[in-house]
């Protein structure tokens, strides 16, 4: 039985960050026991009355019925709970599975004494294996009446594969107070971008209309957890959900418009590019962090398009594993991703150093710092297309024997 990995991923920070208590957030863990491990794998977070809520889902067609009941519950705007259960993702269940979702729902409103549709589910893990009722509801239960626990327990619950428990903070000045903005995300492999990747929960105490927070978020996401990729593959489970207590006792905030409004945008967005950040140097197997940047595209969106191209690639990914300065591949990967560009006007460079311009290596290309970049554990790639201003940066790891390895033992 594979639980998580044993060794710390080499991209790790040096220990989990302090993160400030959110007014209004208490966190408690408990044991499930979905699968045979020992540790806590259910994560239940209360939030007081009048939090408001925005989610992005992922667009998976095989979506978990925690996807499918989270996005009409965001409509609702409002959130009193949040339950992650850690080790099954109840994806591809059926009935079932949505069964055992609304029993969580129910069990938690009826404690609170809110309504289900306030009570947000989230699930990862093997799928196709239907929820356990019982343990949801034993676990539940445990939960409930648990003492409350750090960020870095809740952090550490939520996760599967990895190697390290992920979290950030940040904080803004809104109407001359200062609010608070953390968050946990958990996620290693079957990470790609398709509106949100793998399981992420950010809080603050700023007081934010729902609509105002669901575009705060939407925005934050395109440019974090939408601009990283480990393998290319999209969860059947990916949420990020963002509360907002309302506790730093601000003026409300309706529109970006507001005092205030910007600075807080800017730390979730901080905290949540932090997070994505961490999901990616949390890659399974991964040895290297890889920045990728493309410009002079036709538009950004191109951009972007070309960027995850090159970050998808298996052949750039075990080049840089394998520390190779192939700039060729890059090329390759340019090439095949659809989008408008130019041989003839194609630049490739690794780190500061162009490798080839004008469709042509440069000039006395001289490979050895290059080589030298590529021994590092940040690596930067860059694509000029020589065609606009489109521009965008996306960020991956590299491909390596340990990937294969985790993934081929993924059941056993």
């Amino acid at each position: 039985m594979r639980t998580r990995m044993t060794s710390r991923s080499p991209l790790a920070p040096d220990a989990f960050p302090t993160l400030p208590e959110i007014a209004g957030v208490t966190r408690r863990v408990a044991r499930a026991q979905y699968k045979s491990w020992d540790r806590c794998d259910l994560t239940y977070v209360e939030l007081v009355p009048g939090t408001t809520v925005a989610g992005v889902f992922t667009r998976n067609i095989c979506c978990s019925s925690e996807v499918e009941l989270g996005r009409e519950q965001v409509k609702g705007g409002s959130g009193r709970a949040l339950i992650v259960n850690a080790g099954n993702s109840n994806a591809f269940t059926g009935y079932r599975g949505r069964e055992a979702v609304e029993q969580i729902m129910a069990q938690v409103a009826g404690h609170l004494g809110c309504d289900p549709a306030e009570v947000f589910v989230s699930s990862t893990g093997v799928i196709g294996v239907p929820l356990p009722k019982d343990k949801a509801q034993a676990g539940v239960e445990a939960a409930l009446t648990a003492a409350p626990c750090s960020w870095e327990a809740a952090a550490e619950t939520i996760g599967t594969t990895d190697t390290f428990a992920k979290g950030s903070a940040a904080s803004a000045i809104v109407d001359g107070r200062t609010v608070q903005v953390a968050g946990i995300v958990k996620g290693s492999g079957m990470i790609a971008p398709d509106m949100a990747t793998m399981l992420g929960y950010i809080f603050t105490d700023a007081a934010v209309a729902p609509a105002l927070l669901q575009a705060m978020l939407t925005e934050a996401t395109g440019g974090s957890f939408n601009s990283i990729t480990v393998d290319s593959d999209t969860s059947t489970s990916d949420t990020v959900l963002l509360f907002a207590t309302g506790q730093a006792g601000n003026a409300p905030l309706t529109t970006r418009d507001d005092p205030g409004a910007d600075a807080l945008y800017a730390a979730i967005r901080a905290v949540a590019l932090d997070l994505a950040h961490q999901v990616v140097r949390d890659g399974e197997g991964a040895s290297k962090f890889i920045e990728i940047q493309v410009t002079g595209a036709a538009s950004d969106d191109s951009a972007k398009r070309v960027a995850l191209a090159i970050a998808n690639s298996p052949l750039v990914k075990t080049a840089i594993a394998g520390e190779d300065a192939n700039w060729g591949r890059v090329v390759m990967a340019v090439g095949k991703a659809g989008e408008p560009a130019d041989r003839d006007r194609l630049a490739i460079r690794f780190g500061d150093h162009w490798v080839a311009k004008d469709g042509l290596p440069v000039d006395g290309y001289d490979e050895a710092p290059v080589a030298a970049h590529l021994k590092g554990q940040e690596v930067r790639v860059g694509a000029d297309l020589g065609l606009g201003q489109g521009s965008a940066t996306v960020w991956t790891c590299d491909l390596t024997h340990g990937y294969i390895s985790i993934n081929a033992d993924y059941r056993s």
